[in-house]
């Protein structure tokens, strides 16, 4: 099945270095457990974000869908997307090396 990237950024660039609204926090909490239920039913393949509190923080989700259509339209139904809390950019993608080493519970 093909792979897709989508990247996102909050629109609040403060948000990271300020921390989040009580609105945003709960579009958030959304937004993770949407992933988490893509993991579960294999479609998120990764998801994550760096460290930096500051404008270029940005998150990355890849996973799969069988057209670019489906892609897009897993991408604007994230909830911190679809609520404005964060914008996102779809790019096509391929995983080509996958270590059997990644501890995603690592600090």
């Amino acid at each position: 099945m093909p792979q897709f990237l989508y990247r996102i950024q909050p629109t609040r660039a403060t948000m990271l270095a300020e921390g989040p609204t009580e609105a945003e926090a709960a579009i958030i909490g959304a937004h993770f457990r949407y992933l988490e239920q893509g993991v579960a039913d294999g479609t998120v393949l990764m998801a994550g974000r760096t460290l930096i509190p500051d404008e270029q923080a940005f998150g990355v989700v890849v996973f799969t869908a069988a057209t670019e259509e489906a892609a897009a339209e897993l991408m604007r139904n994230d909830p911190a997307v679809s609520q404005g809390v964060m914008t996102a950019q779809l790019f096509p993608f391929r995983v080509a090396l996958w270590s059997k080493r990644v501890d995603a519970s690592a600090p």
